[in-house]
């Protein structure tokens, strides 16, 4: 299945004002308080802007900064990446392939056995779609990467 992952003015009409100012004007949202940080439900992260599928819930971890951290995108071309200086260091800030969106940072601070990697990204960036919506909101083909988690999750309540 084919899918068309760019901005449109539609699109950026939907945003509300923290949306647009993370995804489009390199914004970042206070930690802690945003709405994904403390997320712990399966299923999968996508652009707000596009809709493309970005990073997985079992790739998540708390990586106690505040914001939704990750050890991996979904897929490896789903993102990519840029030197950022507007601080008083350089930063490698992570954007959308599909719409360009600015999505937040990647860090070489994570978790050494999953490759050291930390996306540190901001919920105004980000759309959650639960494992049981993946199919309604044709997000199917990723399903098979929850179904260990799914299986163990019922395992261990059984």
């Amino acid at each position: 299945m084919s899918h068309d992952y760019s901005k449109t003015s539609e699109a950026l009409s939907r945003l509300n004002d923290q949306q647009y100012r993370v995804t489009q004007k390199d914004g970042t949202e206070p930690a802690f308080r945003n709405e994904y940080w403390d997320n712990h439900e399966d299923g999968l992260y996508v652009d707000v802007v596009s809709g493309q599928p970005l990073f997985s819930s079992t790739d998540k971890y708390d990586s106690g900064t505040g914001w939704p951290s990750f050890t991996k995108p979904v897929v490896a071309d789903a993102v990519h990446t840029k030197t950022d200086r507007s601080l008083w260091m350089p930063r490698t800030e992570v954007r959308s392939t599909g719409a360009d969106s600015h999505l937040g940072h990647v860090f070489d601070d994570g978790p050494a056995n999953a490759g050291g990697l930390r996306y540190c990204m901001n919920s105004a960036a980000l759309r959650f779609i639960p494992v049981s919506d993946l199919e309604a909101e044709g997000y199917g083909e990723f399903r098979s990467l929850f179904e260990t988690t799914t299986t163990t999750t019922k395992e261990h309540t059984s």
